[in-house]
């Protein structure tokens, strides 16, 4: 019997029972659309189908039907449609009726009192300016218990969520209550969320957490304590690979795991239910003890691993669907994974109906729904057609996955990932022993560190594998395919894929759409990607698109070999441009000046590439990014140097002139003014093959007037345009640069206005040709016929 089937999900396929899942759908759409229209809709649903299944139940027996299913299936229709008029209404009713909710609204004051119900989920940013970039804030799911609003008190026992900072607020466990104040504001009534209190101060009168939480967070602790042996990204992933604790995870291995398809891996799902019962099923059969003794031991496996994971909506949902398919194991039934499903989703929207509006838990439902329907068929014809059984089912599984779950991520992200099915067939076979190891590391870890270590060794080189796929795919041109947002984006991808789904049963027209896909990939994909080439031949300077913030590399004269100035506001963007370039050798990477969006990306350019030094300016603020440059420095053993005023560099084809900045302030200063550490950034004069360049960092009008004012050739054919192209721009200044190439290194949809058309407008009326890497993603500058050009990736 193998692991798969002891879980109640049959690999073959069978004539599934069907009866609970109108029950089920009944449940789910009844209370979202309480959540989304108004409580009247979910008692209207439940008394409708359940006087509607009364009847028919009364019409069949008079007719003297003997069809047993049709009158299960309208029993449970009966039944599941008066518990939700009955159960669900009141709760919906209540949430929506919060006295809490006006005074929200209003964004007033408030101490509350509050029972913490889901772990700390850190809200993770891209540094900017003085703020670094990483988790600096938490949201914190919590019950109210009682409620101060404005100074009086408030009877409510709504939803609330908490947005607090990291200190103090980030080690709060379910279970614990905790007093809070600070201002209200709307929630969100889909979550059945009556406000979020935007927190200020630290926790008041914290209570201890259960035991258990208590000893869940010490095993999470002691994985993230031992995965410290292991390289900082796959450290980080290894926790929430095994248990879904994402803390550690950088932004960079996010991003790419969402872009590859990958992100469901460090979400605790019916993944990691099915990997960690079944390793205890495999391991009590080897023993040979009974059904009965097996699916008990498994089930205690089970409750454990779900109190270290947390209550999160897809933990819960393949939670319940796992004790229910290791009850029909117990009971000798196979084959129930449908109805487990069907069971699992009715009664988690009945106990927690905010589920029924969850992305995640909407995801969960479906993907398993697409593994117990589709998986299985597909599989098997193209075991038919002559593919190998353990292949055909390799590949059905991540394709119906993907088809299933294709029109919700569309719908949520407003974008679908291309490479997700290629991804997954690389990463399976790599993470049920990934899994399987952190679970065993994390239980080991309190008791015996250095066995812990010893087994997050061992699940290290998957760790690291599972990072390259994901690195991998996600750097392949048109990987993520952008797709409108929202409901329609969502029925949109659900009819594009039902078409493909039903027209590939036909075999002229599998025929038809092999060639649509032979010509896409003849056609399109060359168009974007081989023509025209990238980099172009003889490139001198590129404009690297790394979001809100500068990334400029200058190449010398030896291939392979280039100064970057800058590298942008977080890890990942500069690495794939300078990949993209193939730039391996930098001999000297400059810092502009300390502000994140300069500075967040520096660990990446040390990644596969040789550094000869690192170089600043005279200014140090703000003060933990210049700890944090000296930390990267001393780790790589490069030298960290300032480049003074008048200093002049020379490499084969390029040399740089530093002309800034002419007036440092000290560090206290600059510590509380941000415009003073954009004064102090570095301005630098190239010589390139394509002309004269002038590098200004975030220079702004008093820098700008102290470069004017020192008569400075300031003359250039290529300017990057101060500070993302803001409204601090002299147009003087402006006008002395006079360039023919004006470059704005800017992320797209920027909260600050970035560029200012009167900046644009100056650069315009001055002739300069406009750049800029929100709208043309990476741009190259070339010389052409004596004359400088540019090419544009594209985004």
């Amino acid at each position: 019997m193998t692991v798969a089937a002891d879980l109640a999900v049959n690999p073959a396929p069978t004539a599934h029972d069907l009866r609970l899942v109108p029950a089920a759908l009944t449940v789910w759409l009844g209370t979202l659309g309480g959540l989304l229209i108004g409580w009247w809709v979910t008692v209207a649903v439940g008394t409708g189908v359940a006087a509607a299944a009364a009847v028919a139940f009364v019409v069949i027996r008079r007719r003297a039907a003997n069809s047993e299913r049709i009158r299960a299936l309208l029993l449970a229709l009966l039944g599941f449609g008066a518990v939700l008029a009955v159960v669900v209404t009141p709760r919906l009713h209540n949430a929506q009726e919060d006295p809490i909710r006006p005074s929200a609204d209003r964004g007033v004051h408030a101490v509350l009192r509050v029972t913490v119900t889901e772990r700390p989920r850190p809200i993770r940013s891209a540094g900017y300016a003085g703020r670094a970039g990483g988790t600096s804030a938490v949201v914190i799911p919590a019950d109210v218990a009682e409620a101060k609003v404005e100074g009086r008190m408030v009877r409510s026992n709504g939803r609330v969520v908490l947005i607090a900072a990291l200190d103090g607020w980030s080690s709060l466990l379910p279970g614990q209550q905790v007093t809070a104040s600070g201002s209200l504001d709307p929630g969100r009534p889909a979550e059945l969320t009556v406000a979020a209190l935007q927190v200020r101060g630290s926790p008041q009168a914290t209570t201890e957490a259960p035991w258990w939480q208590q000893a869940a967070a010490s095993m999470r602790a002691g994985l993230r304590k031992a995965s410290g042996v292991l390289d900082e990204e796959p450290a980080g992933l290894l926790p929430g690979l095994a248990v879904g604790d994402t803390t550690g995870m950088s932004r960079r291995v996010e991003d790419e795991f969402r872009d590859a398809g990958l992100s469901h891996l460090n979400a605790v799902s019916g993944t990691n239910v099915t990997i960690v019962c079944g390793a205890v099923l495999l391991l009590l059969r080897l023993l040979r003890l009974g059904p009965m003794v097996s699916a008990t031991g498994a089930g205690l496996a089970l409750a454990g691993y779900l109190i270290i994971t947390g209550p999160e909506p897809s933990v819960l949902r393949a939670g319940v669907m796992g004790a229910v398919g290791l009850l029909a194991l117990a009971l000798g039934r196979r084959g129930t994974a449908l109805p487990a499903l069907a069971a699992a989703v009715a009664g988690l929207v009945l106990y927690d109906p905010a589920m029924a509006a969850s992305f995640g838990f909407a995801l969960s439902v479906v993907a398993t729904a697409g593994l117990v329907l589709l998986a299985p068929r597909w599989a098997a014809a193209l075991a038919r057609r002559g593919m190998p059984s353990g292949l055909a089912e390799w590949l059905a599984v991540p394709v119906a996955a993907f088809a299933v779950t294709a029109p919700i991520v569309a719908g949520m992200a407003g974008e679908l990932s291309l490479v997700a099915v290629v991804a997954n067939l690389l990463a399976a076979p790599v993470v049920a022993p990934a899994t399987i190891l952190g679970v065993l590391a994390t239980v080991l870890g309190p008791v015996w560190h250095a066995g812990a270590e010893f087994l997050v060794r061992l699940a290290g080189p998957e760790a690291s594998w599972l990072i390259l796929v994901a690195r991998e795919a996600s750097a392949v041109p048109g990987a993520v395919l952008g797709w409108p947002s929202g409901w329609w984006g969502g029925l949109l991808a659900a009819l594009v894929v039902g078409v493909l789904v039903v027209a590939g049963r036909f075999a002229r027209v599998r025929l038809v759409i092999a060639a649509g896909l032979v010509v896409v990939l003849l056609v399109a994909v060359p168009a974007r990607v081989i023509a025209p080439p990238w980099p172009p031949p003889g490139w001198a300077v590129v404009a690297c698109d790394v979001g809100q913030g500068d990334a400029i590399v200058l190449a010398t004269a030896e291939p392979g070999r280039a100064v970057v100035v800058d590298t942008g506001p977080e890890p990942g963007p500069v690495d794939r441009c300078l990949d993209r370039l193939g730039v391996d050798r930098v001999p000297l990477l400059v810092l502009s000046h300390l502000h994140a969006d300069h500075v967040g990306g520096l660990e990446s350019v040390f990644e596969g590439r040789t550094v000869g030094a690192v170089a600043v300016g005279a200014g140090r603020a703000p003060r933990w990014a210049w700890d944090k440059v000296a930390e990267v420095t001393g780790t790589h053993g490069v030298p960290l140097v300032e480049l003074p005023l008048g200093q002049r560099l020379d490499w084969p084809g390029l040399s740089l002139d530093v002309l800034g900045p002419r007036y440092v302030t000290t560090r206290a200063a600059a510590e509380k003014d941000g415009t003073l550490i954009n004064n102090s950034s570095l301005v630098l004069r190239g010589h390139t093959s394509a002309g004269r360049g002038l590098l200004t960092g975030d220079v702004e009008l008093a820098a700008q007037a102290d470069l004017l004012a020192a008569k400075e050739d300031l003359r250039a054919d290529i300017l990057k345009v101060p500070h993302h192209g803001s409204r601090y721009s002299l147009p003087d200044f402006l006008a002395a640069v006079n360039p023919r190439i004006a470059v704005v290194s800017v992320g797209g949809g920027n909260s600050y206005g970035h560029p200012h058309q009167s900046t644009v407008d100056n650069l315009g009326k001055g002739g300069a040709l406009l750049t800029r890497t929100d709208t043309d993603g990476d741009t190259a500058i070339f010389p052409l016929d004596d004359n400088p050009a540019i090419l544009r990736r594209g985004r």
